[in-house]
């Protein structure tokens, strides 16, 4: 993951009960999918592109559900990120 070119705006937070600590600030994964959250965006070059985006400008965790698409949002994460940098937390609900 690259340096962000902005600073860490609000801090971070460890979770209770582990060393696992993020900056508060994620990129909520669930405008990716099509209109309506539902089915494949209609430019999924573009949904990659602002994933490694939000990555390279600071985000260090990911929000995240199988039912965005569904499954579509998990799979742009996949081919926009894979391998996963050490630093980088997913969260899913579900």
């Amino acid at each position: 993951m690259t340096t962000p070119i902005l600073p860490v705006l609000g801090g971070q937070f460890t979770f209770p009960g582990t060393s696992l600590t993020v900056r508060r600030l994620g990129y909520g994964a669930m405008q990716l999918a099509g209109p309506g959250v539902c089915g494949p965006p209609r430019d999924p070059e573009m949904a990659v592109a602002v994933l490694r985006e939000a990555l390279a400008s600071g985000v260090d965790h990911i929000d995240t559900s199988d039912f965005y698409g569904p499954h579509v949002v998990n799979q742009i994460i996949k081919k926009a990120l894979h391998p996963y940098p050490k630093e980088l937390v997913i969260v899913s609900k579900v």
